[in-house]
């Protein structure tokens, strides 16, 4: 998952697909992304499965682009991440809008319940354990994001600054999913994540600068804005699980407490209570 959507431009592509964008020009005219980007993230996004290029006019050649399932069924995450940097991240350009449900016509916020049991779910009732094929040498990949751009933060960055601060970054992102599951020492970051001193310490301290994590006397803690993004975790880890499966069984596990059964993430609108489906979000 880190490598395929931990990219600057990626999901914001998706996002826009999935809103309706299906030639070159109308992602153009969407976001503030160079030529020569946008070239390259449809071609990959195209190779990765995300989208399907049609050619559709000959001379001269034109084309556009079709979301395929797997892209579609993103959108839990993408409305997550969009909720959460709506309400705590203030460093917009512009405000971000908010989200109409067009089921029941109102203004609302993704809510997060148990497949098992309807009921709301929240990360203090929600227990990881590593499955048959999980642990952190697999959930750290093995070189950096294939498609980062250098140091410069990107319009697309701009757009989702706090979140690619996450999940654009190998390390950060298994450093935040250790602190959801009891980590809190800086020694015990890095035994379990096995990464040098000086990654865990500029990690941390990205965090506690944007507020996620709160340094203490005996270590760090998840602040109601950290624990604000268990969402996003609990989508992406089930997106990743249903595309990416290993033949040896999940590698993560997730337990309901309230309920004791497997936990599986479901968004529900908080006005109407419905569940929610990606056709039927627009913004607001």
């Amino acid at each position: 998952m880190l490598g395929m959507l931990g990219d600057e431009w990626t999901l914001l592509l998706i996002q826009r697909a999935l809103l309706g964008a299906r030639r070159y020009g109308e992602f153009a005219a969407a976001l503030p992304v160079s030529n020569s980007v946008l070239s390259a993230r449809l071609q990959s996004l195209v190779t990765d499965g995300f989208l399907i290029r049609l050619e559709y006019q000959t001379n001269p050649s034109r084309s556009e682009y079709l979301v395929t399932p797997r892209s579609r069924s993103l959108w839990p995450m993408l409305v997550s991440i969009w909720e959460w940097e709506r309400r705590w991240v203030a460093d917009h350009a512009e405000q971000l809008p908010g989200m109409r449900h067009e089921v029941c016509g109102g203004d609302f916020a993704p809510q997060t319940t148990c497949l098992s049991c309807n009921g709301a779910a929240s990360e203090k009732d929600v227990t990881a354990q590593w499955g048959p094929s999980g642990g952190w040498g697999r959930s750290i990949p093995a070189t950096s994001n294939r498609r980062r751009s250098g140091g410069r933060r990107s319009g697309a960055v701009a757009l989702f600054p706090q979140t690619m601060s996450v999940i654009g970054d190998r390390w950060a992102f298994a450093l935040l999913v250790a602190a959801f599951v009891g980590v809190s020492r800086f020694t015990d970051f890095q035994a379990q994540l096995g990464a040098p001193p000086s990654t865990v310490a500029a990690r941390l301290s990205v965090f506690t600068d944007e507020g996620i994590l709160l340094s203490t006397g005996n270590g760090y803690r998840l602040t109601d804005k950290g624990r604000a993004f268990f969402p996003v975790l609990v989508t992406a880890l089930q997106w990743t699980q249903r595309w990416y499966p290993d033949p040896d069984g999940p590698a993560v596990v997730l337990t309901h407490t309230v309920c004791g059964g497997r936990f599986a993430p479901v968004l529900v609108c908080d006005q109407c209570r419905k569940p929610l489906r990606g056709a039927q979000v627009a913004p607001a």
